[in-house]
């Protein structure tokens, strides 16, 4: 008996991903009888091999173009009240009312809780790219993925997972709100991005993009001068007091200030972060104020230990 062949893929195949399958026992056995029929020549050696191979590429393609659906679709389970469909297909929306809670199964790679007065948009769904839109409400997400696989787009910025749980809602005017339980979070906007790690919140405004990232417990007079900052052109007052009340686990938010301030302020916060923790070795003072990619990258990279 014939073992069982593997099933493709589902989802889009990307160039160099066709899938191998073994050709039907028919095929070979007429291929066979051809040759014993007569002395093997050269010419028709290579015309059966080159058959064969033409056998199992076109049974490939049939396979595929068979297995995947046509209309991919993630499952719904009703939490609370009544969900209105059992599943969400590409292009579809889901629609929670005030006393409705949904979760979507997002392929195989995590739930999305939705909560009440929500509606949700399924993009994408295939093996390089699970995306929703996020039109207003909240959702709260929880995957196990590799990075960048799962995306949910907002009138303000979208939320790339990194390997995260997290919350984010949108009101009807486009601004929100990010808060990341696990793992880390980016928020990406027009070349703006904010690396929102556990524990950390991050708001977004439409037409402006996501705010600076800051963790849930800093102190209150550093949460609203950030507001300021972001948003309202808070200026050199705002700083003033962020770089004051700034704790050590705050140079999440002062080392993406450091790119997002005047140039006249750059060197005070880059100050108050050596302060709070001594630039570790490798991290060239100069490169740092120069807004260097690598240089901020390794800094962030050993800031984080203290976040």
């Amino acid at each position: 008996m014939n073992e069982p062949q593997e099933k493709p893929p589902i989802g889009p195949i990307e160039p160099g991903q066709l899938p191998l399958v073994q050709a039907p026992d028919k095929i070979w056995k007429s291929i066979e009888a051809a040759l014993d029929a007569e002395p093997v020549r050269p010419k028709r050696f290579w015309l059966a091999w080159a058959l064969a191979a033409a056998s199992v590429a076109v049974v490939a393609a049939i396979s595929w173009y068979v297995t995947v659906p046509s209309s991919p679709a993630w499952p719904v389970s009703r939490l609370e009240g009544s969900a209105s469909v059992d599943q969400i297909k590409v292009g579809e929306w889901l629609q929670t009312d005030g006393s409705s809670r949904a979760r979507i199964t997002v392929g195989d790679i995590g739930v999305v809780d939705v909560e009440p007065n929500t509606r949700v948009r399924l993009v994408a769904a295939s093996s390089t790219e699970h995306r929703l839109t996020l039109a207003r409400g909240e959702i709260s997400a929880v995957v196990t993925a590799p990075p960048r696989l799962f995306l949910v787009d907002t009138p303000a910025s979208t939320a790339v997972d990194l390997g995260c749980a997290y919350k984010i809602k949108t009101d009807e005017s486009g601004d929100g709100v990010l808060r990341v339980t696990s793992g880390w979070v980016s928020l990406e906007w027009k070349g703006r991005e904010s690396l929102v790690p556990a524990g950390a919140d991050c708001r977004t405004r439409a037409k402006t993009g996501p705010g600076t990232p800051y963790f849930a417990d800093a102190p209150e007079a550093l949460q609203q001068a950030l507001a300021e900052f972001d948003f309202r052109s808070g200026g050199a007052d705002a700083v003033n007091t962020i770089l004051s009340q700034a704790r050590v686990r705050d140079t999440l938010t002062l080392w993406h200030l450091l790119s997002r301030v005047d140039a006249a302020d750059r060197l005070r916060v880059f100050d108050r972060m050596v302060e709070l923790a001594p630039l570790p070795a490798g991290v060239s003072r100069e490169k740092a104020l120069q807004l260097d990619p690598a240089t901020l990258k390794s800094w962030r990279e050993e800031l984080a230990w203290k976040w």
